[in-house]
């Protein structure tokens, strides 16, 4: 009797180590468990941690909870400015709701990948090169909701949206090149005008103040010879002032009054009569 006592209790042992090892489940810190019992789902998510479920009858199923980096193929499309470029990005996301990324959609990382595909390309027609290559935090933000909104029912919510790369033409690289050059050259030649328009306003100034006090001019002439000296060469270039010609050639002509008075006397005649001889 005893005997039969200690079989039954061995073999209720061994039924029930047999019941819990099969029942047994460990869900990790960043995983959750959703229960299906008979095809429904039972309970809410299993936090993480050891938890049962009755075998045979019961359907655990593990869902990541991490953030899950997923890139997004390089689709090709047209500006809204005619330009045809190659994007691609990268889509940072994660599940808030075990349940209904299991229940309400297939495969929720398929499904995240996909629609980040079309809005991708969404956005490519309804952007400028421009945006494109300048202002890609706000179409990164676009892109963002654009994907976010119908992801919030799948239980998955978009933490982050990249645009990593925008693959030009090379007909199109050529061209921006020269355009930067172009403009380039026109900012250095408008410095260029802008500095000898400040010149001649100051050697203007500086001729006004020369003509009111001639004595500067030859102080001016005097500093240029030490200038020109100082660089030791064999050949001294002297420059000599224009005004100081002009004043020797004006010495050199005759008095206009002079020139009167004498004209009758060379000629042999008398002012207003004939020739006497």
């Amino acid at each position: 009797m005893v005997q039969e006592l200690l079989t039954a209790a061995v073999a209720v042992g061994v039924a029930g180590v047999t019941y819990v090892v099969a029942a047994a489940r460990v869900v990790k810190q960043y995983e959750r468990g959703v229960v299906f019992r008979l095809g429904r789902l039972y309970g809410d998510a299993r936090p993480p941690g050891f938890t049962l479920v009755v075998p045979g009858v019961d359907r655990l199923r593990k869902v990541n909870l991490q953030i899950v980096t997923m890139p997004v193929p390089a689709q090709e499309g047209i500006t809204r400015d005619n330009v045809t470029v190659r994007v691609d990005a990268v889509v940072y996301f994660k599940v808030v709701d075990a349940p209904a990324a299991v229940i309400n959609v297939e495969d929720y990382r398929f499904a995240v990948s996909q629609m980040a595909q079309t809005s991708l390309r969404s956005i490519i027609g309804k952007s400028d090169l421009d945006d494109l290559l300048s202002n890609r935090e706000k179409l990164n933000q676009g892109l963002e909701l654009m994907i976010d909104s119908p992801a919030i029912g799948w239980g998955v919510q978009i933490d982050r949206v990249e645009i990593k790369d925008v693959s030009l033409p090379e007909s199109m690289k050529r061209s921006m090149a020269r355009q930067a050059e172009a403009d380039r050259e026109r900012r250095a030649r408008v410095i260029n005008a802008d500095a000898e328009l400040q010149a001649s306003r100051k050697l203007a100034e500086a001729a006004q103040q020369m003509a009111d006090t001639p004595s500067a001019l030859q102080l001016r002439l005097l500093q240029t010879i030490v200038a020109v000296a100082a660089e030791k060469n064999s050949t001294l270039v002297l420059p000599f002032p224009v005004e100081l010609l002009r004043f020797l050639e004006r010495a050199g002509q005759p008095a206009p009054d002079q020139a009167v008075e004498a004209g009758p006397e060379t000629d042999g005649h008398r002012p207003g009569g004939r020739d006497t001889g």
